[in-house]
């Protein structure tokens, strides 16, 4: 008997068949919830539709119904609804179709407005019906109450044994659960190589220098594969930098239960939808931290260190230093700006960048009117630093020595170890591979063929490890000798010359200098060229130094004012010729380095005013004639030419000195007043 709701255009219209359930494993192992729900097409055969209307929508199976994301099928069936081409939508319940009350109002009020029925188990109802449509707004309300309930009960109950620490979750390579107990990895190799990490990165201090160690020595690091066939099993392969963090900041590897170290949270994607995704948490907010509770490699407080170091060696910090690199400046990374706080970049510029500098280029990114506030060139900053710096160490010279070789030996042996169980690793393979052989059936040759290859190939890989492990011991790992340990002790008491020696690289100079000094803040003093350092050490103590920076161009062959004085003294007494004999009889030179000539006198006393000897008691130079009686140079050379005037001249090209009485000046000025090449009109007159 069919149902009265349902009408001759629902008949006309297609029939869809919803079917979804929330994940993979239920997909699987609960087939019955998927077979009821296949079974809806034949309840909508029953009611009327033909098999050809019934489109049956099962592309959502093993989707969460929370959101819409990746459920195409949904959408399919919203926009069919949207168009007026369902009659009736068969669902096993209305959780199925949406656990979201924004997606299951939106449905119902679809098939409202298109007269489409909603079929469920326990029965048929009609969005366009106010009492159904209000059952159909509980129910979907109670699916997605439903999903928080769950979600809070099995969240619950993951945080309770997560407490006790009994929670299971995928171990990192080198710790394995033994029955409910966490236990370092039985394997020694992948023992050995977990240690490598953390032994490399204490002696390196950067990520990227224990992937590059790996991969000069040739050392593999070991991943365990989860799922499929491969469940479970070790996989070797080249060390990675990601692997290196992970490894790092694991806190699993100190021996600490942590939960609660990533946390899933909602974001809105690029095409507007709602996704999940999950981010780490700071450390203060991990639900979780149970100290010491299995085995581990690491101490808790190396793995705090190791976490800070890490973050220090961030490149796109302001104000951490980063890791020590390649090149010629010593504080990069260390030096920070005394006006904005910030930390001041290196910047080589030159032929080659021979001329490196500290500039701090802030306010240029932060786009201020102030381009920088500061560029200092390098050289007289890292001069200063190093020679306080080894002054500084000379008390702890022979204690860094013995670490430093003590640090080496360690190394080695590790490194060593490691290769070595490589070598039993493969030894192992091939003696299995030789009992294999030995309990097949020579006769069967298929068998015994393959057998015999696979021990044939491991015995070579045996014999290939054992020739790279005696060529790396031949090349990198060569043993110290007593009288080798004699000059490492000898060379950590002269420091100054480990320091300054052409074998020690800049990176190697950097790493000295950050084990004793923190950060280095430079001031600008108020004396032009003057900067303050001020040290701070990693011990907490500070101090400060003065630098005064280098003088331009300009500044350094400019004459002080000493030198300047002593020729004003100098020529009150002395013409330029000499002054020049007696500077070069002192063996003094100017300021560009070469002896002194006439013309570079002259320039100096044209530059600082400085006039030339005082002309004996009563006489005038010829200007000084000149702008008493109102005539030319020439008029006052024609008289001393014609001996008008006396005049003595102490050197050829020397200054005139013109002695001018009472009688002579009366004459002058007659001569003045009369000449009729001053006074055209006058008669003519003579002196």
């Amino acid at each position: 008997m069919l149902n009265p709701k349902i009408a001759d255009h629902h008949l006309t219209r297609k029939a869809c068949i919803y079917i979804r359930q929330s994940t993979m494993a239920q997909v699987r192992f609960n087939q019955e919830s998927t077979e009821r729900q296949y079974n809806l097409a034949d309840q909508a055969r029953s009611l009327g539709w033909t098999p050809e209307q019934i489109r049956i929508l099962d592309g959502d199976l093993a989707q969460s119904g929370e959101l819409t994301t990746k459920r195409d099928d949904f959408k399919t069936l919203v926009s069919d609804v949207a168009m007026g081409q369902v009659g009736a939508i068969f669902s096993l319940e209305s959780s199925r179709l949406a656990r979201s009350n924004k997606d299951w109002h939106r449905l119902l009020e679809l098939c409202a407005v298109t007269k489409t029925l909603v079929f469920d188990g326990d029965g048929c109802y009609d969005p366009s019906d106010f009492n159904d449509s209000l059952v159909l707004g509980m129910k979907g309300t109670f699916a997605q109450a439903e999903l928080h309930i769950i979600r809070a009960r099995l969240h619950g109950a993951k945080l309770n044994r997560a407490q006790k620490g009994e929670l299971r979750f995928p171990l990192p390579v080198g710790l394995v659960f033994d029955d409910d107990k966490i236990v370092l990895d039985p394997d020694q190799e992948v023992q050995g190589a977990v240690r490598a990490v953390f032994t490399l990165f204490e002696q390196e201090n950067s990520a990227y220098a224990v992937v590059q160690r790996f991969h000069q020595i040739g050392l593999l690091f070991p991943r365990r594969s989860y799922g499929g066939v491969w469940d479970g099993k070790l996989i070797w392969g080249r060390l990675t930098h990601s692997r290196v963090i992970g490894v790092l900041a694991n806190p699993s590897y100190a021996g600490t239960y942590v939960f609660g170290r990533y946390q899933s949270c909602k974001k809105i994607g690029p095409t507007g939808e709602i996704c999940t995704q999950s981010r780490q948490m700071p450390q203060d907010q991990w639900r979780v931290v149970i100290p010491n509770h299995h085995p581990g490699y690491i101490t808790w407080d190396q793995f705090l260190a190791n976490r800070s170091r890490l973050a220090a060696n961030r490149t796109n910090s302001e104000v951490l230093a980063g890791p020590a690199r390649e090149g010629l400046c010593l504080l990069q990374g260390m030096l920070l700006c005394g006006i904005c706080g910030r930390r001041l970049s290196t910047r080589y510029t030159g032929n080659g960048g021979l001329y490196p500098s500290y500039d701090c280029n802030s306010r240029s990114r932060d786009a201020s009117p102030l381009r920088r506030c500061m560029s200092l060139p390098a050289k007289p900053l890292d001069d200063a630093i190093a020679a306080r710096l080894l002054t500084a160490v000379t008390p702890l010279t022979i204690k860094l020595a013995l670490g430093a070789l003590t640090h080496l030996e360690a190394r080695d042996k590790a490194i060593s170890a490691q290769w070595h169980r490589r070598i039993e690793r493969a030894r192992y393979d091939a003696d299995l591979a030789e009992r294999r052989y030995e309990e097949a059936d020579p006769s069967n040759r298929l068998v015994a063929s393959t057998l015999e290859k696979r021990w044939n190939d491991a015995m070579q890989r045996m014999i290939e490890l054992k020739a790279e492990v005696a060529d790396l011991e031949r090349q990198v790992m060569r043993s110290l000798t007593p009288e080798q340990k004699q000059q490492v002790l000898q060379l950590g008491k002269d420091f100054p010359r480990l320091w300054k020696a052409p074998t020690t690289s800049a990176c190697d100079r950097k790493r000295m200098l950050r084990l004793l000094i923190r950060d280095v803040s430079v001031v600008k003093g108020t004396e032009p060229k003057l900067l303050h350092l001020q040290i701070r050490w990693q011990g907490g103590a500070t101090e400060t130094i003065d630098v005064r920076r280098q003088p331009n161009r300009a500044e350094a062959i400019r004459y002080p004012d000493t030198f300047v004085a002593k020729i004003r003294t100098m020529a009150e007494q002395y013409d330029d010729e000499e002054i020049v004999r007696r500077l070069n009889g002192e063996g003094l030179t100017s300021s560009t380095g070469k002896p002194f000539t006439v013309s570079i006198v002259r320039w100096i006393r044209f530059k600082h005013l400085i006039p030339g000897p005082s002309l004996p008691t009563g006489t005038l130079t010829v200007s000084q004639v000149r702008e008493r009686y109102g005539v030319s140079p020439w008029i006052v050379h024609y008289w001393i030419e014609r001996g008008v005037v006396s005049a003595v001249q102490r050197k050829p090209n020397a200054p005139y000195a013109i002695a001018i009485d009472n009688t002579v000046d009366r004459r002058l000025r007659k001569w003045v007043a009369n000449s009729w090449h001053l006074h055209p009109s006058s008669p003519t007159q003579t002196v």
